[in-house]
């Protein structure tokens, strides 16, 4: 961590985030002076495809900031980090945990990936499974 990154110690963390050739295909960031041309030259070396948000729109990567302070507050905040493998695992479980089991405001306290509708809802019991060692939990009606 740096309170001042620049264009190189950015290059740099991004060589440390794709080891091995493993890169994402997309990066979005901002406009910012420290995405620089050493940042730009690594991110094309690695096969990433640099996307910059438009002038002046602040909303323009509204819905990744939503979910990174949700993931933020929601997870991170509450476990203490002992490996690159341990944060991909906690990742992988809470995006799940987000898509299929946390209601969303925005779409009217619906789930995104709905569970199947069960027949008989009134003989139906409900189970609860614990989400991230039982910093969440997940509500289900089983038939």
């Amino acid at each position: 961590m740096t309170r001042q990154p620049t264009d190189f110690w950015l290059a740099q963390q991004l060589r440390e985030a794709t080891p091995f050739g493993i890169a994402p295909r997309y990066l979005i960031h901002d406009r910012a002076s420290n995405y620089g041309e050493t940042f730009a030259h690594v991110a094309i070396d690695s096969g990433i495809t640099l996307l910059k948000t438009p002038y002046r729109a602040p909303k323009a990567n509204a819905i990744c900031e939503r979910f990174m302070g949700s993931l933020r507050r929601e997870c991170l905040d509450h476990l203490l980090i002992l490996s690159t493998s341990h944060l991909h695992r906690i990742v992988l479980e809470y995006v799940t945990y987000f898509n299929r089991s946390r209601p969303h405001q925005g779409i009217g306290q619906r789930i995104p990936e709905p569970q199947l509708p069960i027949k008989d809802i009134a003989s139906s019991k409900i189970f609860s499974s614990p989400v991230l060692g039982g910093l969440h939990h997940d509500y289900r009606r089983v038939a």
